[in-house]
């Protein structure tokens, strides 16, 4: 099956503007979505926001993944004069975050598209460098909580996964069209799941009695295949099928792979880039393009770099972070991450 790009309809969303802006307190909660790592987040990217100005005037952060708004909302509290261009897919993320962020209207732009456009997007509003960009990657807090759009494997609900609704392929589409090599690949890809082939064979023996449209018949039949010793060590035999099937449905290691590097390149000197990976796919992706970035180019074996050779980046962070156990207490969906920052050192 190509793996090809789907297009994605991007629209611009105002802000609501508000005559008078009281201070927003951050509320930890607050539209149910709890920022993960936000305090680590803020110092990494401070020294990128505030070198012209110590409020952060003439200083442009983007906030790649908006959700619901969190870190972007934390961001326009800490730094009163940073400009904001904040970007999602989800047409849910947009309309909750754009109330969220509303008391920042005259200094936030939410942008409708793929984070993958982030060089069209910077265009757009007229720049071709930022100065500090969040990517926190994977399924948000929000999109879980809302149990109609097929992400939480723990309530039945229609098999559809789609972060923009404008795109067509859906959970279901994959269960029910694709041939058995081809969910095999899927699962074993980007779930990492052991049992893929026996999966898939199940899958399609299933779809032939009936297609899959919702969560709970996928879930029994996940149960059915994996063996008993493996679900009791395991933890939940549904996450893994799950995440693979979310990860296909919105091609995210492809878009994952454009993003980064385009991310990268659009760093003004003493800019810092973090990135928040929720599983190993992801975090090899960044891993790799930062290793690349931070590298000279000099042959091997000279005892110093050549002209033009030197890197360009260095890593903000010795590999890569994980949250304390007193965050991962009061915000279990920190555990699995891993934090990693880079900074652009000179022009190209």
């Amino acid at each position: 099956m190509s793996c090809c790009r789907r297009p994605v309809r991007s629209t611009r969303t105002a802000v609501r503007s508000h005559s008078e802006r009281p201070p927003v307190e951050h509320k930890s909660g607050e539209h149910g979505h709890i920022p993960v790592m936000a305090d680590r987040m803020i110092d990494l990217i401070a020294p990128a926001l505030t070198h012209t100005a110590p409020d952060g005037t003439g200083a442009t952060f983007v906030d790649a993944t908006l959700g619901a708004g969190g870190h972007s909302e934390l961001v326009a509290q800490r730094f009163p004069g940073v400009a904001i261009i904040a970007i999602d897919r989800d047409g849910n993320a947009v309309s909750s975050a754009s109330e969220r962020l509303a008391p920042f209207a005259d200094r936030v732009t939410i942008v409708r598209r793929r984070y993958d456009e982030i060089a069209d997007v910077l265009t757009d509003s007229g720049r071709t460098r930022y100065d500090a960009a969040l990517f926190d990657l994977g399924v948000s807090s929000m999109q879980l909580d809302q149990h109609d759009r097929g992400f939480a494997y723990s309530v039945d609900a229609p098999l559809d996964m789609r972060m923009n609704d404008n795109d067509t392929l859906t959970a279901a589409d994959i269960l029910n069209t694709y041939s058995h090599g081809e969910i095999a690949r899927v699962l074993s890809e980007y779930g990492e799941e052991r049992f893929a082939g026996k999966i898939a064979s199940a899958v399609l023996r299933e779809r032939e009695h009936q297609p899959f449209d919702t969560s709970a018949r996928l879930v029994e039949l996940l149960y059915r295949a994996i063996p008993a010793a493996t679900r009791r060590t395991g933890g939940h035999p549904a996450k893994r099928t799950f995440q693979a099937l979310r990860i296909e449905v919105n091609r995210e290691m492809e878009s994952l792979q454009l993003a980064i590097p385009a991310a990268v390149d659009h760093l003004a000197v003493g800019g810092r880039l973090v990135v928040m990976s929720y599983q190993s796919l992801e975090d090899r992706i960044v891993k790799r393009e930062f290793a690349h970035r931070v590298t000279s180019t000099t042959p091997p074996g000279l005892p110093f770099d050549l002209p033009g050779t030197a890197p360009e980046y260095r890593l903000v962070t010795r590999g890569a972070e994980r949250a304390d156990e007193t965050e991962i207490a009061s915000n279990p969906r920190s555990a699995p991450v891993r934090l990693r920052a880079i900074e652009r050192l000179a022009p190209r």
